[in-house]
């Protein structure tokens, strides 16, 4: 998830997605499916996470969250033999959602959507459907779906539940981080100097009401960073905000 940063705009964006609502567990991330789902006017949820990493051909999509009540096996493999290659081919090279319309009489409207979605081959599926592509990283990559029967889901619709499905995809890998962080604690001066560097401090200022040098002041912050195996100060901030060490 990690990705080296290096204009103000991307660390305001890290940081701002770092400090938005903690993150939730299991249970949270199905409720919160399930309010979008509602919104959608959809009967079925699903996320989709990429597996296996180098060659495209080592690569796969998998289902990893889903509330299909029946055959859960079925229409997972029914879904990935339907869309899983194109799937996997969108996302490399676009972030617009994608669209597919089932048998029934129900189906998308292309004057309510189009601009903002790409179509997939319809009618490959007993269901309808939506994917909302989130593209965060190497360990950060898949698709919030929505399925059910829909009719001329608004453009607004479509942009606000790709922003939740990304922010989904924010908070899951920060509980999952959580779970593997190092055994390796941080101190309590690493702890403030991470929160002052991240409230705008330089580490002059962090020196001066620490009561430090700014060679120990830059040394806690790069230890810390080690631990929190982040790859700059930046990212070190936001991890650590993250997973609830510092605000």
């Amino acid at each position: 998830m990690d990705i080296q940063l290096s204009t103000p705009a991307a660390v305001e964006t890290e940081i701002r997605l770092a400090r938005s609502p903690k993150v939730a567990r299991g249970s949270d991330f199905t409720t919160r499916l399930q309010v979008m789902q509602a919104i959608v006017g959809a009967e079925h949820f699903a996320v989709l996470r990429v597996s296996g990493y180098g060659l495209p051909s080592a690569r796969k999509l998998t289902v990893s969250l889903h509330n299909w009540a029946h055959d859960a096996d079925g229409n997972a493999s029914a879904l990935l033999d339907a869309y899983g290659p194109a799937m996997l081919a969108h996302l490399e090279t676009s972030m617009l959602p994608m669209i597919w319309e089932g048998p029934g009489d129900s189906q998308f409207v292309e004057s309510a959507a189009g601009p903002f979605t790409t179509r997939l081959p319809a009618r490959l599926l007993p269901w309808s459907g939506m994917a909302f592509p989130v593209r965060l990283g190497t360990h950060g990559n898949g698709y919030v779906l929505f399925m059910g029967t829909f009719t001329a889901p608004s453009s607004d619709l479509i942009v606000d539940m790709h922003m939740k499905s990304c922010q989904m995809f924010v908070d899951m890998l920060a509980g999952e981080e959580k779970k593997l962080t190092p055994a390796r604690s941080l101190s309590d001066r690493e702890l403030a100097c991470l929160q002052m560097a991240g409230d705008g401090c330089i580490s002059e200022a962090i020196a001066e009401k620490m009561g430090l040098s700014v060679h120990t002041v830059n040394a806690y912050l790069g230890t810390a960073t080690t631990k929190l195996d982040a790859v700059n100060r930046i990212q070190a901030i936001a991890k650590a905000i993250r997973l609830g060490y510092i605000t």
